[in-house]
């Protein structure tokens, strides 16, 4: 329930920094990161990296969202202005990444000194402050040299046994389902390189938000809002199912996957949620009948996309504060199954399946659910998965699907 910032960044807050955005020309944008400090929410070649700190915000407990906006506000209403581009992303952007539980679990708000931003023909460059005006050069990221795995907060057959749990109360009809998440972690010989990582997974899923966010990397399939303007979007994804490698046999899977009831009704649960929460603040909500098929390089998902235009003036944040946590990474009843994740899954998420994203001055931004993703620091690395648990689902199964979630982590971190 607290929040903390550091005593020269606020006040320089204050001072009313410039904050200054003009078009550039530049390459690929991850590859403009420097080796400290790298943040990033990037899909297919489009999206905004940073780095440097400008200010920076903790803040924890039920409220902080609302803490975050606050703050937000406030920064911005004192920092002087200059956005000659005028689109979603430019102008002062700050970005974050939100744990999964009020209690405990810390959230990082950062606004970096250097944004470099790129949405469709256009490519810019923010600078907040006295940072250098031209892009510097970078070096090559480093190869991380082989990492350990070992289990992680709990050994599997104990994760097992909890899934075991879960199935029993909902056959019981306590709640209809609940997510249950495990982490690995790892060691590596040196400090792992993040940049090296972000490129492997932006270059692996194309199609998924890579993100970097004080030191929680990933790439997510799943996005949580995005607000540009008036328009809402949510991608809902639940059901998931292993990739072969043979266009015959994944076809067959997604036929399968799409005429399965246990993963329609995990689904069902997950698509609610989100409407409900959109409801609240938009209108014209559209929300598909079916799912449809999302492939990634490992696995396909059942995918719905929710739409709506907003009635109100909520922020990006307050959107996505309403929406969090979705049945996607919870379970229902929301209340229920958070109990049921406190008792059983036997560790804490930290920012692990929290929102993580950018959002802007004019309250627009982008917000995904933090997973496919890890937490690292110097020479260690802590990665997750989380699998759904409803009436017929097996622990077998779930324990696989949770090694599938992982690979794209383990395979970033490879020399493959």
């Amino acid at each position: 329930m607290s929040s903390s910032t550091s005593p020269s960044l606020a006040g320089a807050a204050s001072l009313g920094l410039l904050v200054r955005s003009v078009r550039v020309e530049a390459g690929g944008l991850l590859e403009r990161l420097p080796t400290e400090g790298a943040l990033a929410w990037v899909r297919n070649g489009e999206g905004l990296v940073g780095w440097g700190v400008a200010a920076r915000i903790e803040v924890a407990g039920a409220e902080r969202f609302s803490r975050a906006q606050r703050w937000w506000q406030e920064w911005c209403r004192n920092a002087q202005i200059e956005d000659a581009v005028g689109v979603p992303g430019s102008g002062p952007v700050a970005f974050a990444s939100f744990a999964f539980d009020p209690e405990p679990g810390t959230s990082t708000v950062v606004v970096p000194r250097v944004v470099l931003g790129r949405r469709g023909d256009d490519t810019w460059m923010t600078v907040v402050g006295d940072s250098p005006e031209a892009l510097q050069a970078v070096s090559e990221p480093t190869v991380p040299g082989p990492v350990e795995w070992r289990d992680g907060s709990r050994p599997r057959a104990d994760w097992q046994g909890a899934v075991d749990e879960a199935i029993a109360r909902i056959n019981r009809g306590e709640l209809d389902k609940v997510v249950l998440a495990r982490d690995i972690v790892g060691v590596a010989p040196e400090p792992i390189d993040v940049r090296y990582v972000l490129r492997r997974l932006a270059q692996d899923y194309p199609s998924c938000w890579t993100f970097s966010v004080d030191g929680l990397v990933g790439a997510t399939p799943e996005l949580l809002v995005r607000r540009t303007g008036d328009d809402v979007t949510s991608r809902v994804l639940a059901g998931t199912v292993k990739r072969r490698g043979e266009a015959a046999v994944d076809e067959g899977l997604a036929r399968a996957l799409l005429g399965s009831d246990k993963d329609l009704e995990e689904h069902k649960y997950a698509v609610h949620s989100v409407a409900r929460a959109l409801a609240t603040h938009c209108t014209d909500l559209h929300v598909p009948l079916r799912p449809h098929i999302l492939r990634l390089a490992n696995v396909q998902h059942l995918a719905t996309d929710v739409t709506g235009r907003l009635a109100d003036s909520a922020p990006v944040l307050a959107l996505a504060a309403s929406l969090h946590p979705t049945a996607a990474v919870c379970g229902t009843p929301t209340e229920r199954a958070l109990a049921l994740i406190r008792q059983t899954e036997g560790m804490d998420r930290g920012r692990y399946s929290g929102p993580v994203g950018w959002f802007d001055a004019r309250g627009d931004g982008e917000f995904g659910i933090a997973l496919r993703c890890a937490e690292f620091d110097g020479a260690s690395v802590r990665a997750f998965a989380g699998c759904g648990i409803v009436a017929g689902s097996d622990p077998d199964s779930e324990l696989a699907e949770s090694a599938a979630k992982l690979l794209p982590i383990r395979s970033a971190l490879s020399l493959d």
